[in-house]
């Protein structure tokens, strides 16, 4: 099997945290694979690893929220990405509210969107999210930079990556 590295090594892709409820259950995670797939209909899709707390509440939920975050935002990024819902309320640890449909806004996210969950598509040890966008907000100007996956190095994942 070929490995990707020596191309995926020279992309620094924004991350994303994405949050979901289902069933009275909130959870997120921070996420480097994720895509803009459609422009009409507009569509994005998130991938989600299966090891991931966030992908079993996210199985059951109609709704998911993308956000961005500032580069400085490096302690948000380690409570969503190196620790694991199935040991942390991480939602007690950040401000945050209800958005259009119920669904799970964090107040400090440069800027993020609710989508409908449209499918779900298998990809190996992640499966994917096709979201079709209900709400979207911007926080952000266009000197904002945006944590991305360079930003995130050494950081280790709340659960192991294969």
């Amino acid at each position: 099997m070929t490995d990707l590295d020596p191309f995926t090594d020279l992309l620094d892709p924004p991350l994303y945290v994405v949050t979901a409820e289902a069933a009275g259950e909130r959870a997120g995670c921070l996420v480097g694979f994720g895509s803009q797939c459609s422009i009409r209909p507009a569509r994005f899709m998130v991938w989600l690893s299966k090891a991931n707390h966030t992908f079993r509440v996210a199985e059951g939920a109609e709704r998911l929220t993308v956000h961005l975050l500032r580069r400085d935002q490096d302690r948000l990024a380690r409570l969503f990405g190196g620790e694991t819902g199935d040991r942390v309320d991480k939602f007690a640890a950040v401000p945050w509210h209800r958005g259009p449909g119920g669904a799970v806004l964090l107040d400090d996210s440069a800027a993020w969107f609710v989508g409908r969950v449209v499918s779900r598509t298998d990809g190996g040890d992640h499966v994917g999210f096709l979201l079709a966008p209900e709400a979207a907000e911007n926080r952000a100007d266009g000197r904002t930079a945006l944590l991305s996956l360079a930003d995130a190095a050494g950081m280790d994942a709340g659960h192991p990556v294969d």
